[in-house]
């Protein structure tokens, strides 16, 4: 893609006006989701995981997620953003020579989260902000644009309360986070308090009783982005179980009848 992807990925963020950012998990997810329509990609750590027949416990490494990331970047053409989990390490240096491995892969931004992987515990409040600090200054030494996102997993992983969450997020804007991120905050209205907290866009994980909400009601509070994180790759699997019951415990192989014809499937990818 000869374009800024970066600032391709950096446009879309609209306040109010929130943009799909479809996460997904191989070549072929990324290109049928691009012909359908969505503007840009992601990777999924957790469907990326899936993939790879393992549990969703930051278990991928870097040069795993990198190649990963690079197999989605050469299928589409727009812009790809990485779940890259704790940018693969604690280290702030660490996160820094992540955002410019991102890069090189292709990528036009990466989010990076403050949690101590492969366990639930965050890191300390000014160790999180200095690691969002030290990526954001490599990102910015780039020869394009490139979208850091800075998410605050606490709430989700119920290590800390939303208000901790509001001050690690003021921290990330002070360190120069692009987008911040709270998921699972606990409801649309908690949602809406971290929307009114900054200036920065804010993306909004589109998963559990999110999924039930439209977008109008995200644009309503001013969510600027909406992921779909892992939620696209188990509803797939849902589908994958529940078959699966059905067929080697009664025989039943009625769920197959109503998928997707290969035609469909190959328009879709000659399409991308």
């Amino acid at each position: 893609m000869s374009r800024d992807i970066g600032a391709a990925l950096r446009a879309l963020h609209r306040p109010g006006d929130p943009f799909i950012l479809a996460n997904a998990w191989d070549a072929g997810s990324a290109k049928l989701l691009a012909a359908l329509g969505a503007s840009a990609i992601a990777t999924s750590s957790a469907a990326h995981a899936f993939t790879l027949g393992r549990p969703d416990m930051g278990l991928v490494s870097r040069d795993e997620a990198l190649a990963h990331a690079q197999d989605l970047v050469a299928a589409v053409n727009v812009p790809v953003s990485g779940d890259f989990e704790n940018g693969f390490g604690e280290a702030p240096e660490t996160v820094a020579e992540t955002v410019r491995l991102a890069f090189e892969a292709g990528l036009a931004g990466i989010s990076v989260e403050d949690t101590a992987l492969p366990g639930d515990i965050p890191y300390a409040r000014a160790l999180a902000a200095e690691r969002i600090r030290a990526a954001a200054a490599a990102a910015r030494a780039l020869p394009r644009d490139f979208v850091l996102v800075a998410r605050a997993d606490g709430v989700m992983n119920g290590q800390y309360d939303l208000d901790e969450a509001l001050a690690r997020l003021a921290l990330f804007e002070a360190a120069g986070a692009d987008c911040l991120y709270v998921p699972v905050p606990g409801g649309i209205e908690a949602q809406a308090r971290i929307c009114a907290s900054t200036t920065l866009p804010v993306n909004a994980l589109v998963a559990g009783d999110f999924a039930e909400i439209p977008r109008a009601r995200f644009a309503g509070i001013g969510v600027a982005r909406l992921s779909l994180g892992s939620s696209l790759a188990r509803a797939t699997h849902r589908l994958i179980v529940d078959a699966g019951h059905d067929m080697f415990e009664r025989g039943d192989f009625s769920r197959l009848a109503h998928s997707i014809t290969g035609g469909e499937v190959d328009a879709l990818l000659g399409k991308a």
